[in-house]
């Protein structure tokens, strides 16, 4: 809104020149997104805990004791203090015209109000089922088909049904009418991935702040046609403007890690992590870095693959791989203590974003 209004007028008042510029206006949105949460989140917090007085139902026989003990009573939805912050922090910042901000955004928001049903079900039910998984995989798959279908009308040839592969900057692999499936999945996968992987106090955010910093090098990068010729990326006009997001996003976290960080006053619960694992989806898929997203989203990868070797080696077999499932709850009851299994996963997650990020230059 701001780059609409000031912009124009920069020939009139050098100073709204600087909401030309994408690093000015992605710095601003980081910066309005965390005063947001700190504004709000206190408030915020006491609300839910006086709408939810026992706090968010758990799935004792997935828990360990520890958790069990630990976190009983603490409020769950957490997440609309993000999606408030993110949301607000993106329209005030962002091109309006820009097409990828906004079906980025219809995803966040589809993705977030979903889990908003299912945590709103959970808590005034008192039972932890919430709305149906095939629902869920309904609804997720609509709104993915919907978003893929907006990014592939609004991408130039030849990229708008094509999947990069990285390290070869020539190599595009034709999806056709099958990419709108494949961006759906890519939505979906990575939003139950960060779903899964909100486990522990301050587990989820960070990886997703880290992914999300990537992300918006990314789309900068891609974004601007110096700099994706100099790196040999594939050009995505217009997905620039998704750095804001991405530094909306990070502001958003660090704002909700103020919170959530041990012991947690509140936990982002599905209506936080539908949304920020679609938002990463949908970035991906907007800036063709589908496959970068598994690296530099890998943690979420270790946590999902964890829990399918789980089930289907109990299937198979009768015996479980894992003392639990998802991973983090494996090192709870191999002994390790939370902060202890938190940081050492941040530490993992910052490796793997690292090598991601690498995939930028080797060509």
């Amino acid at each position: 809104m701001l780059f609409n209004l000031l912009a124009p007028l920069a020939d009139e008042f050098i100073l709204f020149n600087l909401f030309r510029y994408l690093t000015f206006r992605s710095g601003g949105a980081c910066m309005t997104a965390l005063f947001l949460s700190f504004l709000l989140g206190g408030p915020i917090i006491r609300r839910l805990k006086r709408l939810q007085a026992q706090g968010q139902p758990m799935r004792e026989q997935y828990m360990t004791e520890a958790h069990l003990l630990g976190k009983r009573g603490t409020p769950t939805m957490g997440g609309v203090l993000i999606l408030i912050a993110l949301v607000v922090s993106t329209v005030l910042w962002a091109d309006w015209r820009n097409a990828y901000v906004w079906a980025v955004l219809m995803v966040t928001l589809g993705y977030g109000l979903l889990g908003f049903a299912d945590d709103f079900l959970k808590v005034t039910k008192r039972n932890t089922k919430g709305v149906s998984g095939l629902v869920k995989l309904a609804v997720q798959g609509g709104i993915g088909l919907a978003a893929s279908l907006w990014i592939m009308i609004v991408a130039r040839p030849p990229l708008e049904s094509a999947l990069a592969v990285p390290f070869f900057k020539d190599v595009l692999i034709e999806l056709g009418w099958f990419f709108l499936p494949f961006g759906a999945l890519v939505m979906m996968g990575t939003s139950n991935a960060v779903n899964l992987t909100d486990g522990l106090d301050g587990l989820a955010i960070v990886p997703v702040m880290i992914a999300a910093a990537c992300f918006a090098l990314i789309a900068y990068l891609v974004g601007n046609a110096v700099f994706a010729n100099y790196l040999q990326l594939h050009f995505v006009s217009g997905a620039g403007e998704l750095a804001v997001f991405c530094s909306a996003l990070i502001g958003a976290g660090m704002g909700f890690l103020w919170f959530n960080a041990p012991p947690a006053m509140v936990f982002m619960g599905d209506t936080g992590s539908l949304a920020l694992g679609g938002a990463l989806g949908a970035i991906a898929v907007a800036t063709k870095h589908e496959i970068v997203l598994i690296i530099i989203g890998g943690l979420f990868v270790l946590e999902t693959v964890s829990v399918i070797v789980q089930v289907v080696s109990y299937k198979l077999t009768g015996r479980r791989v894992f003392r639990m499932a998802p991973l983090h709850h494996h090192f709870e009851k191999k002994g390790w203590a939370e902060p202890t299994i938190v940081i050492r996963f941040w530490i993992i997650s910052m490796i793997l974003a690292l090598i991601g990020l690498s995939t930028l230059k080797l060509r």
